[in-house]
This record gives C-alpha cells, structure tokens and sequence, in this order.
C-alpha cells in the first residue's frame, strides 16, 4: 500500500492560506494549493512544501489555485509577498478580485485610472503648496 507524502508526513500541509491585505481592509482569505506571482525579476510559483519566502511584487496579475482545482486571478498594484509555513500573505495598495480575465482587465483599467487621477490631483495641490510656502518665505526675507 502507498501513501501519499501528507499521509507520511502530517505536519506537512498539502495546501496553504492565502491572505490578501489592503491598507484599510482583508480583501480576501482562501485556501490555495499553488501561488503564481510576479516580482521584479520575473515570475514565481508557491506550492504548500516550498520554504519560507519574501519578496516584493510589482504591479501584474496573481493567480492562485483552489484545493478544488479552480485558478482565480487578482491585479495587484504592487506590493509584497510573505510565504511562512503553509500562510502567504500578500500586503499590496491596490487589488481588484476577477475570474474573467477581460472583466478583471476593463476593472482594473477603470479602478487604477481613477486612482492615477486622484493621484495626479495630489501631487498638483502639493505643488502648489510648495510654491505658495517658497513665495512667502521669500517675501519675509524682503521685510527681515
């Protein structure tokens, strides 16, 4: 009779818990049995036995394996990954949840244009601050 390596060896786990965080909120916690991610040198796969692992994830999609065999993909702004023991966690700004992978594209064009905006909007009000503190420190080094 053989048994599988999980059968041998209990305190190995044959699946792992992946958890997505954003600054405000956990946008989703799951069982997977298999991580694919990007980080700035190219793409990686995390499987239950791999060892522990850290890394920092640039903007792309990740995918991730259900125990039942069903592949689900998240965008991810940017961010980074922890793997400890049979946990990944990933802690990223920005993520948006899709099967469809043309529905998580228009979402994620959508959602990341806006936040591009707002963004833009900032740094222009931040300028514009600075360039109102500069002028004053100016005219107060004419009255000085």
């Amino acid at each position: 009779m053989t048994s599988t390596p999980s059968q041998t060896h209990p305190e190995i786990p044959s699946e792992m818990r992946l958890k997505v965080v954003l600054p405000t909120k956990i946008l989703m916690e799951t069982a997977a049995i298999k991580v694919i991610a990007e980080a700035e040198n190219g793409m990686f796969c995390l499987l239950p036995r791999h060892l522990d692992f850290v890394t920092t994830l640039i903007p792309s999609l990740l995918s991730f394996v259900s125990p039942q065999g069903q592949e689900q993909f998240l965008a991810i702004n940017q961010g980074i990954l922890i793997k400890h023991g049979d946990e990944v966690t990933v802690a990223t700004q920005n993520a948006v949840q899709g099967g469809d992978l043309g529905m998580l594209r228009k979402t994620v064009e959508q959602q990341f244009q806006l936040i591009d905006e707002r963004e833009k909007t900032a740094r222009s009000v931040l300028a514009k601050l600075e360039v109102n503190t500069i002028r004053h420190f100016i005219e107060l080094g004419e009255y000085v």
